[in-house]
């Protein structure tokens, strides 16, 4: 794909994920469920999370783009760099797990993870915004461009501790509200919650795995051109 041809696709996913990020941020508060007002707000959603994540990645992608465009090559490779560690270790993964557990668990009993009562506050477009659309998103920036990916020690090693990051940030809302972010987790004992959260682990590793495999199969072993 052409470099004015990615920058303008890097530029419109960019302005997708702040407008989905602002939309679910500028809710109307008095038409929230009560559930919503747990300490963290929005903020203790991996779903919200993901948002903003995905905003950040296209936000730095689209600057390596217009850097590349007016030739600042020795710029470009270091924010290239960055971008490719963000795809690889958080973009991929992360909203590749975010679709597929959701809706997993959506279809088994919808309750457990968005409750009916959130019908009548996000709308149905925002919650495939959130839930459905960020995996085509990552899979067609595999398609669209190539990405290095680091050392899969580094990869793994930063992966599980975003992902003990966010663990410990559901545990601790628990210790202060006494509510589970998810009502799924309320399901669990506390053997059968660490056996949940080592699962979830081993998933979006694998998910990481998938991503790197793709990115292989399609454009090899090759390097960033500049």
């Amino acid at each position: 794909m052409e470099i004015s041809t990615l920058a303008m696709y890097h530029c419109l996913a960019f302005v997708w994920y702040f407008f989905v990020t602002y939309s679910i941020t500028h809710l109307r508060t008095e038409e929230r469920p009560s559930e919503v007002f747990l300490y963290g707000g929005q903020w203790k959603y991996l779903t919200v999370l993901n948002l903003v994540l995905q905003a950040v990645f296209y936000g730095v992608s689209f600057l390596a783009d217009v850097l590349r465009l007016i030739k600042k090559l020795r710029c470009a490779k270091c924010v290239i760099s960055s971008r490719d560690l963000l795809f690889s270790v958080l973009a991929f993964p992360v909203s590749t797990f975010v679709a597929i557990s959701f809706w997993t668990l959506y279809t088994y009993n919808r309750e457990l993870v968005y409750p009916k009562s959130l019908d009548g506050v996000i709308p149905l477009w925002l919650n495939h915004a959130m839930h459905t659309v960020v995996l085509p998103f990552a899979v067609l920036e595999i398609l669209a461009t190539p990405h290095h990916y680091p050392a899969k020690k580094k990869g793994l090693i930063l992966l599980g501790f975003v992902t003990f990051l966010y663990i410990s940030w559901v545990l601790w809302i628990y210790s202060v509200t006494g509510e589970w972010v998810y009502p799924l987790f309320a399901l669990f004992s506390p053997a059968g919650l660490a056996a949940f959260f080592a699962g979830s682990l081993a998933v979006i590793v694998s998910f990481y795995n998938f991503g790197e495999f793709l990115n292989s199969m399609i454009w090899g072993q090759s390097k960033f051109c500049f």
